[in-house]
């Protein structure tokens, strides 16, 4: 499976989804003009990727910043690692943000809690 890897724009993070080795990173920003753009790739290659995913999936979040339509899809990215989680594979999720931003850290914590898959809040 092909790994999808886009370069940080000013407006989206940076991509490196890696089926080869089970890793997937989004880091920067996410304040898209049209959230289908960046997220609607992310989703599809997930749904692959789920149907035969690495013995481990390492997922580091590294988001300075997400609009709310980040967030409606970032909900859904997390869906579909649960997917991934509940067929017994080893799914460790990682959301870093800055231990003064609680608004980060809220938000990953409230993710940890509608889907129901562990999420470890790194707080740097």
């Amino acid at each position: 499976m092909e790994p999808l890897v886009k370069e940080a724009t000013t407006k989206t993070p940076y991509l490196n989804f890696n089926s080869n080795n089970g890793h997937i990173q989004i880091e920067g920003k996410s304040i898209p003009e049209n959230p289908h753009n960046l997220f609607d790739p992310i989703l599809e290659w997930l749904d692959k990727y789920s149907i035969n995913p690495s013995p481990v999936t390492k997922v580091e979040i590294k988001l300075d910043y997400f609009n709310t339509s980040s967030s409606v899809f970032l909900l859904s990215v997390f869906k579909k690692l649960k997917t991934i989680y509940s067929q017994n594979n080893d799914t460790n999720i990682s959301w870093y943000c800055n231990k003064n931003d609680e608004d980060m850290i809220e938000a990953g914590e409230d993710y940890q809690s509608i889907v129901g898959i562990p999420i470890q809040i790194i707080e740097v």
